[in-house]
């Protein structure tokens, strides 16, 4: 495979690797395994195979065993899918490729039980772990923060995810804390959706399980999710108050407890909130906590990429293709921290 050209069994497809926008299309696309693995070492080398010991840039030999390269210049062996979800897999690349359409083509997602079935997979357990196994892929290493544009702003609160609290008394037991970011962004032109909560409209969003309410922990969050010198909007919660100090420009809405107010000043974060609620109990009946982190990053994924359903396939694979994964062990260990879980206490 050339720089930046595409090939499979049909020959010459496209200067940069295409995303299937249909069933048939992916079924062309995609027919065997060697046509994914075509694809996935152009998403992984988009400017040619680059040798990780030599650093030679050339074009491989293809050995007969899928999925291994072997560099021209220093003769090393390289596998396709070593530092990807997918290492040591025994599991077939086609039926990697068909898991991540099926995850990113249905709009809102499925469940385990669900993607069994879809796939024929004879264990729950396989599609239990390939689906964690992707959502891990799911969040890039230098995820960089939102906010930062002069003309928007970022709305910040925390939220209680959780079952029902029956006999345990008042208060939240047995919930874990959310806390949410997310970019405002305003309308333009004339619009009939203009008048809908005052003309906003949301943009990309981070989430991250964290420990507590305390100053550490929501102020910690706000610096590794906003970036620096963004218009900050919270409620009236004291932890906010540090982010001034921090470089932000904190604009604190004391609510207390009224909903007009929060629906007037913070109506995107909390319009997230319900919709990940509502989407964690519709698709997956409720989560565990352990695994909660890991249904965050889909639903941010998915979020952030609303507008664009079928890229999200390929940007899928090409953040699946440079991302370690936990194995299945230690999913259930305790031992694995899910990406993009900036404060995480494992006692909650």
């Amino acid at each position: 495979m050339s720089s930046a050209i595409y090939r499979n069994r049909s020959g010459l497809v496209s200067d940069e690797p295409a995303y299937p926008k249909s069933l048939p299309e992916f079924q062309r696309l995609f027919p065997d395994d060697a046509s994914c693995a075509a694809y996935l070492e152009q998403l992984r080398w988009p400017d040619g195979f680059e040798c990780p010991k030599c650093n030679t840039v050339a074009e491989p030999m293809h050995l007969k065993k899928q999925g291994v390269m072997r560099c021209r210049k220093c003769r090393r062996d390289t596998g396709l899918t070593v530092g990807t979800v997918m290492e040591r897999t025994r599991i077939p690349l086609s039926v990697w490729f068909w898991a991540a359409y099926l995850l990113t083509s249905q709009t809102p997602g499925m469940s385990a039980v669900q993607f069994q079935r879809q796939l024929g997979l004879s264990r729950y357990e396989t599609a239990f772990q390939i689906l964690h196994k992707l959502r891990a892929g799911m969040v890039r290493a230098n995820q960089d923060p939102i906010g930062g544009n002069s003309d928007d702003h970022v709305e910040v609160d925390e939220v209680f995810v959780g079952g029902k609290t029956r006999g345990n008394g008042s208060g939240n037991h047995n919930q874990v804390i959310v806390a949410g970011a997310v970019e405002v962004k305003w309308r333009k032109g004339d619009s009939t959706l203009n008048s809908r909560r005052g003309g906003r409209v949301a943009g990309r969003v981070r989430l991250s399980v964290v420990p507590d309410r305390s100053s550490n922990s929501l102020c910690g969050f706000v610096q590794c999710a906003v970036k620096p010198s963004s218009l900050v909007v919270t409620d009236g919660w004291h932890a906010y108050r540090s982010i001034g100090a921090m470089g932000y420009q904190p604009v604190a809405i004391p609510s207390n407890g009224d909903v007009e107010i929060t629906e007037e000043h913070l109506p995107m974060i909390h319009l997230v909130f319900s919709n990940l609620k509502t989407w964690l109990l519709g698709i997956h009946h409720g989560v565990s906590h352990q695994h909660l982190q890991a249904y965050l990053n889909e639903f941010t994924f998915r979020f952030n990429r609303r507008f664009y359903p079928f890229s999200a396939f390929r940007s899928l694979l090409g953040i699946a293709g440079t991302t370690t994964s936990p194995t299945y062990e230690g999913l259930y260990s305790g031992d694995w921290q899910h990406p993009n879980c900036l404060i995480l206490n494992k006692s909650i």
